[in-house]
């Protein structure tokens, strides 16, 4: 049985790995070009207010204003950009694991078709924004602890993460449509905390949505395993 700190530890080795270093490659340069539009967009967006507002020739308050909602979008949503990007992504992630670690796993495995992969992707954007904008007030009003807005969307995005992680590789595996996942709801949102966790650390974030598709590609396999052995 593959426990949850073996899971990452395992995750984390996977990343030295050629065909998954090139999709962690592939990830963060579609996530960093998403945001280069969206920054793009926001500045059009700033000059237009701007030119309403009579203060179109004032240059440096254009740039400062956009640079500022580059960082406050980039703080607020790159979890949810980065793990929808992986989500895209996740079948070639999740593979490349398999292949390696669970050979017969990966030879039945179900492939999931476009459309599917982009229904997923983008009602997984779609729960975390909603959930994150739902956290947003209590957030605020724990503003004065220092601490505590930190630690509610922490949990928001545990739960998230752990849910997301998980269904991505139980998705091509699972025997019927609606069938439970091998990975209790407390050892999901650990999985997530841990992920979540490290989307708090600068450079880091940047491995986190692979290390956690790895990661949770050993923990459902781990407990599939055992629940077959038992």
């Amino acid at each position: 049985m593959t426990s949850l700190p073996t899971s990452l530890v395992r995750g984390a080795g996977a990343l030295a790995e050629g065909a998954v270093l090139r999709l962690f490659a592939k990830t963060i340069a579609v996530t960093i070009a998403i945001f280069v539009a969206l920054g793009w967009l926001g500045e059009m967006v700033v000059n237009d207010a701007l030119a309403l507002a009579g203060l179109d020739q004032d240059r440096g308050a254009s740039v400062l204003i956009s640079a500022l909602l580059i960082i406050v979008a980039a703080w607020l949503l790159f979890r949810l950009v980065a793990l929808a990007v992986l989500q895209f992504f996740a079948d070639e992630v999740v593979s490349a694991v398999e292949r390696r670690s669970y050979p017969a796993a990966a030879a039945a495995s179900r492939k999931l078709g476009l459309a599917e992969e982009a229904r997923i992707a983008l009602g997984g954007a779609a729960r975390a924004l909603i959930a994150n904008l739902i956290a947003l007030p209590f957030a605020l009003a724990l503003l004065f602890t220092g601490v505590g807005p930190a630690l509610v969307f922490w949990a928001v995005n545990a739960w998230l993460l752990g849910r997301e992680l998980v269904d991505m590789v139980w998705l091509r595996h699972r025997p019927a449509p609606g069938a439970p996942s091998p990975v209790g709801r407390a050892e999901r949102f650990l999985l997530g905390g841990a992920i979540a966790a490290l989307f708090m650390v600068p450079f880091a974030n940047l491995l986190a949505p692979v290390l956690g598709a790895a990661a949770a590609t050993h923990l459902v396999h781990g407990r599939w395993q055992a629940r077959h052995a038992a």
